[in-house]
């Protein structure tokens, strides 16, 4: 799996930054906006909608047509959006179901990640972001949108960057080859992990040496489980909107992204360590340097 050279990419950790980092994203956009959503409750983020579409920027979002006990707000949301003049398309798939979650603007950056646009996730969750400019990327998330706004009617788009783990049509297999990989270590944040096949390869990898490590809910620096994280051998990740779920490998549209730039694992092995060892992140005198963006990113 090739997952690049990781060129002008940030990792986002920091509770107090996921905000920024979409609402930045947003504001950068000066022609086009793509933006695929599953939960939205937040201002600042629809007032930064509000002011692309301002600026003349054409907005297209992609929206769940189901989210459990959501169903009247989704309405509200794609009624609210569409009167600022964003083209809002439900995923009209019949039997896929829609969870992925990332923005694209212009030809990039472009962000990705595990984490709904409501006060939950900008506050108390285990989110990961990633922030991208590689093109490959880019274009990939592009063309995965043009074809989740044409479905039904549409194929899955040939060529997309190996990076993009895209379910349900390929995650299974890119999940299971970026385990199978592993050398020395696997180590997991995952709270819905329940595919069998998955849980028997992490075994055998066991078995084999290798060590496999699933953090139990109860070890997250405080966060409430959410997000998803996969690294391995210390030197790869991957994390997004999908678990290791059946649900999620096999029956869901979800994106998650392969990192292997150094400084980004090392922020995500940072994290990774300091919650299984009992750090508290939500700690009030927690001033920590890994979460908390490094000066030199």
């Amino acid at each position: 799996m090739n997952a690049g050279n990781g060129t002008g990419e940030r990792v986002i950790l920091a509770i107090e930054k996921r905000r920024a980092a979409i609402v930045d994203l947003i504001r950068s956009a000066r022609e086009r906006l793509l933006i695929s959503l599953f939960r939205c409750t937040d201002f600042p983020v629809l007032d930064a909608i509000a002011e692309a579409r301002q600026r003349n920027v054409e907005v297209k979002l992609l929206l769940t047509p189901r989210a459990r006990g959501w169903e009247k707000r989704l309405k509200e949301l794609g009624a609210f959006l569409e009167s600022m003049g964003v083209l809002v398309h439900p995923y009209s798939d019949p039997v896929v179901k829609y969870h992925a979650k990332y923005l694209v603007a212009d030809d990039g950056p472009a962000l990705v990640g595990s984490l709904n646009m409501t006060a939950k996730c900008f506050g108390a969750t285990c989110d990961f972001i990633l922030v991208t400019h590689d093109a490959e990327v880019v274009s990939g998330l592009q063309q995965l949108f043009q074809a989740d706004w044409l479905a039904p009617h549409s194929n899955f788009p040939a060529g997309i960057s190996e990076r993009l783990i895209i379910g349900p049509d390929r995650a299974r297999a890119q999940f299971t080859e970026l385990l199978e990989g592993a050398r020395r270590s696997i180590h997991v944040i995952d709270h819905k992990m329940s595919d069998v096949a998955v849980q028997a390869l992490l075994k055998s990898k066991k078995a084999a040496g290798v060590e496999v490590e699933v953090l139990p809910v109860n070890r997250l620096g405080g966060l409430l489980p959410h997000g998803k994280l996969v690294i391995v051998d210390g030197k790869k990740a991957a994390f997004g909107s999908m678990s290791l779920s059946a649900l999620s490998l096999d029956f869901r549209r979800e994106v998650a992204v392969v990192v292997e730039d150094p400084r980004c694992v090392r922020k995500l092995k940072d994290f990774y360590r300091f919650v299984a060892g009992g750090g508290e992140i939500l700690n009030p005198a927690y001033a920590g340097t890994f979460v908390r963006e490094r000066e030199e990113e």
